[in-house]
């Protein structure tokens, strides 16, 4: 399989600026040209997954045949052990259809409290998760999952990021990635891990000389 290479055009198959400008700095050392979704006009498909995996792999691959180009598609979320989980799939359903991440984490907190009585007597442990798929026009299909543990805040923290960034505290520091700059959030976050994983794979070392 030939892997990508610096020069070659990659779409990315979402509509968030932020999800896509994260992509773009992983990328860049590689020399890829990143096209949004959104820039081309393609529509987002139905997220009809039971999976992160499943919705990653069809926004993939509903990306690369209408392209065709090859696609990468996430897809992520929160996980909150003391809700079970949630909002996990739903994470950006959370937000409500104008994506207010206000309202989502207001949310986490709410849920939270009424469980357990209070945000210091919940168990707040947390991890996001994120699953990469970067598939061809010819179907082919490659997938990578990327995850970080930390914990939920007791109140947002910070106006960097994106999502749910200012209420998580990535085991080992202090900080929400919402209080982090850019590239300390890339080098801790489930995003990058992920992709680490598949450049290894799919995209060819840049050349140095």
């Amino acid at each position: 399989m030939r892997k990508l290479a610096a020069g070659d055009r990659l779409i990315v198959a979402t509509h968030n600026p932020g999800k896509l400008a994260e992509f773009r700095a992983l990328l860049a050392p590689r020399g890829i040209e990143v096209i949004g979704a959104g820039e081309l006009g393609l529509e987002a498909p139905a997220e009809t997954g039971t999976s992160f995996l499943e919705n990653a792999r069809l926004k993939a691959l509903a990306a690369a045949r209408a392209s065709g180009l090859p696609a990468l598609a996430d897809d992520s979320g929160l996980e909150v052990r003391g809700l079970d989980g949630a909002p996990g799939l739903a994470t950006a359903d959370w937000a409500g259809p104008e994506r207010d991440f206000a309202r989502a984490m207001r949310r986490v907190r709410e849920e939270l409290v009424a469980r357990f009585g209070s945000i210091d007597r919940a168990d707040r442990r947390a991890a996001f998760v994120a699953v990469l798929c970067l598939a061809w026009p010819d179907g082919r299909v490659e997938c990578a999952e990327g995850r970080v543990e930390g914990e939920i805040a007791p109140e947002p923290r910070g106006t960097g990021g994106f999502g749910y960034d200012p209420l998580f505290v990535p085991d080992g520091e202090s900080r929400t990635f919402g209080e982090m700059l850019a590239a300390e959030k890339e080098a801790l976050s489930h995003r990058a891990k992920a992709m680490a994983a598949l450049l290894a794979r799919c995209f060819a070392e840049p050349d140095h000389g």
